[in-house]
């Protein structure tokens, strides 16, 4: 593995103007990391993609890199680019086992992330190296919001989040609060009641986007944001057909086919594929079958009734007439994206949202409400890992400013109570029930 990596490194040329650079959305110096593991220093390598993005071993695995770093590589305009996704997950995950670093001193003021995907993570790690008491609300079991729940697991293993939390959540003092939903029992106005001086939404996009046709209420039909958290759960035959041709239906359809499944098909009512190319080409190697331009007008028990797709005059991808046909399959996946839901704005004051219910937000991140930020797809929609570091970053920044500019919270309610000793309780508690306890 070493000696791959090393003859990876070596067909880097080091580019004066580096493209790869250029093209990664948090403008990782690629060049300077190869220098680096070039000269031995792998140590020193690490650090540096750490310091730029906490979660360089998860967009190692998971980035579109043949869109971004190695697709803007130089070397790609006459043969193969330089792979930097392999040499960015050795140097990373070798790095990482050298993490042992504990908690900065705390400078007295707390911080609270809702969301525990790449955004509010990114920005709970850059706060906690400002000394920040940050505690971090979600309402899954585990961190990772999208990438745990939403990616499977042959591409992001879940052990590579497990570590992330030791290495980055424990050591580091961050606390994660987990299976709480704010919106519900608490609010924003709770958090910011208690004492944390900023709050960061990062709730991911979690309720799906319906296609509004009949059938969509059946049995045996889920959508891929449910199916991907836990397919296990899900009994959907031999035969299945996945609506949308996105990376979230790859996902899905791959996952099809390592649950059983001996028929996978995705149906797109365009002619293209919005997965990337190496998505895309991995489900087709697994057998998985593209239909494209045709229109999904109903689901039935026994399948899906699809329709060719034309054009109006006015542009509008409709369904032509008399082109229906059903298409026998045991289960349909609906993967046509995900949409933001209201619980959590709604039980704020003062937080303002556009037409598609995601967060209206100025270039830091500060919503119309003070103290309150948010990013991530809470405020762009369904984007990229890395895109959401990048944002995460630049938010992180904003809150820190912020925070410097307010007081050291003070304790001003009952600040003299007397400490009461667990065993002193316990006695008084005795005393009181006249010894029945």
């Amino acid at each position: 593995m070493a000696l791959h990596v090393l003859e990876e490194a070596n067909r880097c040329l080091g580019c004066k103007i580096p493209r790869c650079q250029q093209g990664c959305p948090i403008h990782t110096n690629i060049p300077e990391v190869i220098r680096l593991l070039k000269a031995g220093k792998l140590n020193d390598a690490g650090w540096m993609l750490f310091e730029n993005n906490p979660l360089t071993t998860v967009c190692s695995l998971v980035c579109d890199h043949e869109h971004q770093c190695e697709g803007s590589c130089v070397r790609g305009l006459k043969g193969a680019p330089v792979h930097f996704s392999l040499i960015e997950n050795y140097i990373s995950t070798t790095y990482a086992n050298q993490m042992v670093k504990g908690p900065k001193p705390d400078n007295g003021r707390r911080a609270a992330v809702i969301g525990a995907g790449p955004s509010g993570l990114t920005i709970a790690v850059i706060l906690a190296r400002y000394g920040y008491g940050v505690t971090i609300f979600d309402s899954r079991d585990k961190i990772g919001g999208v990438m745990r729940y939403g990616i499977p697991n042959f591409r992001l293993p879940d052990s590579v989040l497990d570590d992330f939390a030791y290495r980055h959540l424990e050591l580091k003092g961050i606390k994660f609060r987990p299976n709480t939903y704010i919106g519900t029992a608490l609010t924003i106005d709770d958090l910011l009641r208690d004492g944390f001086q900023s709050v960061f939404v990062g709730a991911g996009l979690w309720k799906p986007r319906k296609l509004k046709i009949r059938g969509e209420s059946l049995g045996h039909v889920s959508y891929a944001i449910n199916y991907l958290a836990s397919p296990e759960a899900f009994r959907i035959g031999s035969r299945v057909m996945i609506i949308g041709m996105g990376n979230a239906a790859m996902d899905c359809a791959r996952t099809a086919v390592r649950n059983g499944a001996q028929f996978v098909t995705c149906v797109n009512r365009t002619g293209e594929i919005k997965a990337s190319q190496y998505e895309a080409s991995y489900a087709q190697l697994e057998g998985v079958e593209f239909l494209m331009n045709k229109c999904t007008m109903e689901i039935r028990e026994d399948g899906v009734v699809l329709a060719d797709s034309g054009v109006d005059a006015e542009g509008r991808i409709i369904p032509v007439a008399g082109s229906e046909k059903l298409y026998p399959c045991d289960s349909v996946i609906i993967a046509v994206s995900q949409e933001a839901e209201s619980n959590l704005v709604s039980s704020t004051r003062g937080i303002d949202t556009g037409r598609s219910g995601l967060l209206t937000v100025d270039e830091d991140g500060r919503t119309s409400r003070p103290g309150v930020f948010a990013a991530g797809d809470a405020v762009n929609g369904a984007r990229t890992v890395v895109e959401a570091v990048a944002n995460g970053k630049r938010v992180a920044e904003a809150m820190h400013a912020y925070m410097q500019t307010l007081p050291l919270p003070k304790l001003t309610d009952y600040p003299d109570v007397p400490v009461v000793e667990f065993h002193e309780a316990a006695a008084q508690a005795e005393q009181v029930l006249g010894g029945q306890t």
